[in-house]
């Protein structure tokens, strides 16, 4: 994971430390923050590739901040909380995290997470074998630039939104099970999975599509799973 910047937010300096530690072993560049403000201002003066980022903090939370992010950029995020509630989970999920951590974890697992992250983000468009660009009717995917239009107008997705919506539209016509795209798309097992494949599939309607109510695109199979319209 070498030349990779990742950010570590955290009120609790003993965290931050520990979770570079484990980063840096890894050969990545870790720059720390203690609340979202700090890290807002880091974004804007560095590059960074992935953020690790505490829900409860002063001055801005993680969720909040979490949202402002996901205002400008669309570079992964880890949540990390020690609420383990459903909830709280789907709520950083809605604002645009990609995954979610209960503390206490486990360094190694949050090293692996962070590494599937990255490589998710780094390799958008790299498949052979697919169109690098997909039009369906004016919805056009350029998985050479890693970019998604409406009409010419640029949607800003998230890596995990980006990577559900270059599924269906390589395949479009063809119909997902909910857990079949878990599985494509988070690469591990899908189990009561609903919600959360549901939360990403409401959020890429409200950017894609005129009338997320009545979609022209992302069309449910009720009772099967989701697909794009040829």
């Amino acid at each position: 994971m070498e030349n990779y910047n990742v950010l570590v937010v955290d009120d609790e300096k003993e965290i931050r430390d520990g979770i570079e530690i484990y980063l840096k072993n890894e050969g990545v560049t870790v720059l720390k923050a203690m609340d979202g403000i700090e890290a807002l201002e880091i974004l804007n003066e560095h590059q960074v590739h992935l953020i690790i980022l505490d829900v409860m903090m002063p001055k801005l939370d993680g969720i909040s901040a979490t949202y402002k992010i996901r205002e400008q950029k669309n570079i992964p995020i880890i949540i990390l909380s020690a609420k383990s509630e459903d909830t709280d989970k789907i709520l950083g999920l809605q604002v645009g995290a990609d995954d979610y951590v209960t503390k206490p974890f486990n360094p190694m697992e949050l090293v692996a997470r962070v590494k599937s992250q990255l490589r998710r983000y780094v390799q958008f468009g790299t498949y052979e074998g697919i169109n690098k660009v997909v039009d369906l009717n004016g919805l056009i995917l350029d998985r050479a630039a890693k970019a998604v239009t409406v009409f010419g107008e640029t949607v800003k997705l998230t890596p995990i939104e980006y990577k559900i919506v270059e599924l269906l539209m390589t395949n479009a016509g063809r119909v997902f099970s909910i857990n079949e795209i878990y599985e494509r798309v988070w690469k591990e097992p899908g189990f009561n999975v609903e919600n959360t494949v549901a939360v990403h599939i409401r959020k890429i309607r409200e950017k894609i599509e005129i009338d997320p109510k009545n979609p022209r695109y992302l069309k449910v199979v009720w009772g099967i799973g989701y697909k794009m319209e040829k």
